[in-house]
């Protein structure tokens, strides 16, 4: 095993090991949560090291990045956690399994759009499944819904035959109680369900704190630190 590989075995083991204790405190079962490794940053030798060891969901930042690790290491599901811009919709659309960051009516028909395209064209043959990134403290530049805004943006999503619902991704407010913030998404998920049975995916939790998310009904945890190390200030 090379010593990259066994670092990054060493890191998932510790990573599962966290998740693992976390849903036993929760009184949960350990496949109710998912974990997508985030590999912004990273090269995607290190997505096929992760592959390898048994990771099966990947999570990217960027559009420029992602599509060339997705050609590179197939088999994977792809998710869009970042910040998504229109103009970028139909590349994300031509590699991403999940996008988990719409958060407006607007980019949600840019990629119904250009989802419909692709498949259209034979390029894609299933709809795209999205979560909507609910915010929670209510900060323009980190993106997201409002929680008063999360059922009208979800009934527009469920008029489209090309995106698929399938719950809330959220990041807890900087310098705030993630786990006060986590009990709030929880609240907004169980709301949402009532119109939106289908839409039961939480996706919050992330290297410093995916212990409080569990706690409070996370079914995906994201997470690049804990798993890769320390990120650089650029892509490779």
């Amino acid at each position: 095993m090379t010593s990259r590989k066994a670092e990054l075995a060493e890191n998932l083991r510790e990573v599962e090991a966290r998740i693992a204790a976390a849903c036993r405190a929760a009184g949960r079962a350990r496949d109710e949560v998912k974990l997508i490794a985030v590999t912004k940053t990273f090269p995607a030798s290190d997505v096929a090291l992760l592959a390898e060891l048994g990771v099966t969901d990947v999570g990217e930042n960027r559009d420029q990045e992602a599509g060339p690790k997705a050609a590179e290491v197939p088999g994977l599901r792809w998710h869009m956690v970042g910040r998504l811009q229109r103009n970028k919709a139909k590349s994300v659309a031509g590699w991403a399994d999940e996008v988990q960051s719409v958060d407006s009516a607007r980019l949600a028909d840019a990629l119904a759009k250009a989802v419909h395209t692709l498949r259209y064209g034979g390029k894609r043959d299933q709809p795209l499944d999205v979560l909507i990134q609910a915010s929670l403290d209510d900060d323009p530049e980190r993106g997201g819904c409002p929680l008063s805004e999360l059922n009208a943006l979800a009934d527009h999503l469920a008029q489209s035959d090309d995106l698929r619902l399938r719950g809330l991704m959220a990041v807890a407010p900087l310098d705030a109680d993630p786990a006060a913030a986590f009990e709030r998404l929880a609240r907004a998920s169980e709301a949402l369900r009532k119109d939106h049975p289908n839409a039961a995916e939480v996706s919050a939790g992330m290297s410093h704190d995916l212990e409080q998310a569990i706690t409070h009904g996370s079914t995906c945890v994201r997470v690049g630190t804990a798993l890769l190390g320390e990120r650089g200030l650029a892509s490779p």
